[in-house]
This record gives C-alpha cells, sequence and structure tokens, in this order.
C-alpha cells in the first residue's frame, strides 16, 4: 500500500475493530484479557528493538527493526491507558536504530570519496611513469619496482562510491597495463643486446672452468675475483638461460675457493702454539675488568679481537670448543658495555667472520649471507618508498599525527638497519672470506 495512506488506515481499522468489540458486546473480562496480551506482546517487540541499539552491525539492526514494525501492527489493541506509553517507547527505540543506520551510511559515503581520492593520486602516479622515457634495462627495473609498489597501496586502500568504482578501477589498470607492455616491447627489442650479454657470461663460465683444478692458489684467486667483478658488470641476459648461466659460473668458482680453504687448514702452522695463544686471549677476555672509562674498554676489547684473528688454526678437535669460548666470553664483555645495540651487532658480526676463518665452507657460507644482507637492504629501501608515500595520504585522516610519528619511526629504524647492513658487507669484503 502507498506509505502515506498506511498510517490512516491502520487507525481507521483498530478504530473500527474497538468499536466492533463495543457493538457485539464481548464479555468485558476477556476484552480485558485480549488487551494485556497484547500489551504483553509489544512490551517484547520494545524490549528486543531495544535490544537492537546494542548490535553492532546498523544494517542488521534495521533490517530486524522491519520485521518488528510488521509484527507490532499484526498485534491487536492495549488497554488505552498503556497505549501512548508502548508506542513512545516503541517509537523511541525506532528512531535512535535509524540515526544509526543513516549515520553509518553517510560515514560509508564519506570513506569512498576519500578512497576516490587516493586511487585517483595513485593513477596518476602510474600514467606519470609511462609519460617517462626510460632508456635502459635498470631504469626499466626500478619504475617497475615503484609500479608494483602503488599496486601493493592500491589494494590498501577500500572501495569508492559505486558509480565510480569501476571508472577508476579500469583506469588505473589500463596505466598499469601500458607500463607494463611498453617494457615487455623494450625487452623484446632488446633481444640481442641480452644474447650478447649470454655470451660474454659463457665465456666467464669457461675460464673460471680453467681456472677451477689450479694449484696456483694466489694468481688463481685473483683471477677468478676479477672474473665475478667481469660477472657483475655484464647487464642482464635471456631469463631462460640467466639462472643456468649463474649457477654454472658459481659452481666452478665454489669448487676452486673449497679446494683452497682445504688445502690451507692442512697446513702444519703450528697449531699447539695457536691454542695456548688463543686460551691466553680467552684467559685475558674472562679475567676482563672494564673499569669507569666505556670508550677505553671498548678499544681494549677490539685490541683483543685484533690479536685472536691474527692467531692461526689451533689443532681440529679442539676447533669448537675453543671458538664457542671465546665467542662467549667476548660477547659477554660487549654486552656489559653501555654501548648500541648497533654498535654491539657490528661487533659480534666481526668475531662471527673471524671465527669463519677457521671452517673450510665459509667462502661459501659468507657469499650467501652477503647476497643475502644485499637483498634485505634492497627490501628495506623499497619498504621506505613505500611508507614515504603513504604519508601523504595520511594527512587527510583524523588520526593523521599518530600514524605518521609510526611510519616515519619505522622509516627511522629501516635506515638504521641498512647501515647496520651495508657495515657488515663492508666488513664482509675487506676480510676476504668471500672470495
Amino acid at each position: 500500500m502507498p506509505q502515506n495512506a498506511l498510517k490512516d488506515l491502520w487507525e481507521n481499522y483498530h478504530h473500527n475493530v474497538e468499536i466492533f468489540y463495543d457493538y457485539i458486546k464481548i464479555n468485558k473480562e476477556l476484552r480485558d484479557l485480549d488487551l494485556k496480551k497484547n500489551l504483553e506482546a509489544k512490551v517484547i517487540l520494545c524490549e528486543k528493538a531495544e535490544e537492537l541499539l546494542l548490535e553492532p552491525n546498523p544494517i542488521n539492526a534495521f533490517r530486524f527493526l522491519q520485521d518488528y514494525h510488521n509484527q507490532w501492527r499484526e498485534i491487536g489493541p492495549v488497554p488505552p491507558e498503556s497505549k501512548n506509553e508502548i508506542w513512545e517507547r516503541f517509537r523511541e527505540a525506532t528512531s535512535q536504530i535509524n540515526k544509526r543506520h543513516h549515520e553509518y551510511f553517510e560515514k560509508q559515503k564519506d570513506e569512498q570519496r576519500k578512497n576516490l581520492e587516493a586511487k585517483m593520486t595513485l593513477c596518476q602516479e602510474v600514467e606519470a611513469i609511462n609519460q617517462l622515457e626510460i632508456k635502459n634495462f635498470r631504469e626499466f627495473d626500478e619504475k617497475a619496482d615503484k609500479v608494483v609498489a602503488v599496486q601493493k597501496m592500491w589494494r590498501t586502500i577500500g572501495f569508492a562510491p559505486k558509480k565510480q568504482n569501476n571508472k577508476v578501477y579500469q583506469r588505473f589498470r589500463d596505466a598499469c597495463d601500458a607500463f607494463f607492455e611498453k617494457k615487455r616491447s623494450f625487452y623484446a627489442d632488446n633481444k640481442e643486446t641480452q644474447q650478447n650479454n649470454l655470451q660474454k657470461k659463457i665465456e666467464l663460465c669457461v675460464q673460471a672452468e680453467a681456472l677451477q683444478e689450479s694449484t696456483d692458489w694466489k694468481a688463481a684467486s685473483d683471477a677468478l675475483i676479477k672474473l665475478q667483478k667481469e660477472w657483475k658488470e655484464i647487464g642482464p641476459v635471456p631469463r631462460k638461460q640467466s639462472e643456468k648461466s649463474w649457477k654454472r659460473f658459481r659452481k666452478a668458482c665454489d669448487h676452486f675457493f673449497e679446494r683452497k680453504a682445504a688445502h690451507f687448514s692442512q697446513l702444519d702452522t703450528s697449531y699447539e702454539d695457536n691454542l695456548k695463544a688463543k686460551t691466553a686471549v680467552i684467559e685475558e677476555l674472562e679475567n676482563f675488568e672494564p673499569g669507569p672509562d666505556v670508550q677505553a674498554a671498548f678499544e681494549r676489547l677490539k685490541e683483543l679481537q685484533r690479536k685472536w684473528t691474527e692467531i692461526g688454526f689451533v689443532p681440529f678437535g679442539m676447533k669448537d670448543e675453543i671458538t664457542n669460548r671465546y665467542r662467549n666470553a667476548l660477547n659477554r664483555e660487549f654486552d656489559k658495555l653501555k654501548i648500541g645495540d648497533e654498535d654491539k651487532s657490528i661487533l659480534k658480526y666481526r668475531n662471527k667472520l673471524d671465527n669463519l676463518r677457521a671452517n673450510p665452507k665459509s667462502s661459501r657460507k659468507i657469499r650467501n649471507e652477503r647476497e643475502k644482507f644485499f637483498t634485505r637492504i634492497k627490501q628495506l629501501e623499497s619498504d621506505i618508498v613505500l611508507w614515504e608515500n603513504n604519508i601523504g595520504f595520511f594527512t587527510k585522516s583524523p588520526n593523521a599525527d599518530t600514524m605518521i610519528r609510526e611510519v616515519r619511526e619505522k622509516i627511522e629504524n629501516a635506515r638504521k638497519m641498512i647501515k647496520m647492513l651495508e657495515e657488515k658487507v663492508k666488513m664482509i669484503d675487506q676480510s676476504g672470506l668471500d672470495e
């Protein structure tokens, strides 16, 4: 029925029902009992409507309320003295639920408008990248990383208004597709360059394989290090051949350096004298007194580290025991000093590098660790770019100051971590253990 006629018809109907009861002269006690039951039923509906005020989902509350209204209309009249009171109670609960329902959709519309603005900004970022003239593989890889970061950010933003949501998504998708199509075209046009790079890397593999059985340790080591540097300077190769060629080159290098490590580990270098010297260093550490001057104590510990490093191999059966004893004593003294966590980490890592010198397979382990450090640095740099971009979107949020402060703390911690990792890479390069 039309809503504007429903109330009048409902009141007219119940008015006639009441007249009907009077005309047919129903027993007053039965009529009162019926009115009481109707009142009890409406009280239950009031209680159910009031419980909906605690429902966390305004949409569900609104839907249940409509059902309660339908039930209310089906219930007959109540005692005249309770009619207004029970209706006002039900109407008050209805008003509050309707208000929550309205506010929910208003808030949702406001959030969707903000989401639309954020998505429009991301579209513009990718479209700006598409306008750039990119001339080499490195630039394409950098821009591809940025586009991927923007795509990740897109997935963190909620829906835009329904009328614009599909449209802005199509715009963003078209911009991303255009970039990656441009990248694919560029790589396809540069296949010849990649084939030339592959040929150069194959030649380096042949040279490395020719050196892998050499016993001229110094000359072969220098030659392989030079080949490794040349490998890094060569540009990309076809994707299908990249991993295969790298494994071949690395296998030859690893074979030589493992042989070299095994050879020198077997040399007689007065192992017993070295054991005594290292034991003396450990005893100095175990009896170490830092004193009031933290910096002086710090330098004394570094000097003990240097002394330990200069001492050669010990008997193989004592290697693990003496190394663990030294590492525990040194770390214990570093932990006592009131120096920054970054400095402690660097010093402990130097201790680790010194210990790895006695390991024949240390070269492979250190190379793997060096690669992990570089990967972690790249990831942190990418995270910093993403977080810095996010700060621009937080300025329009109600809790902007708190969110921006948290993100800046993340950025600062990431930069400290990058600095520490770069220092560890530098230590590896200076140690020569990655050769």
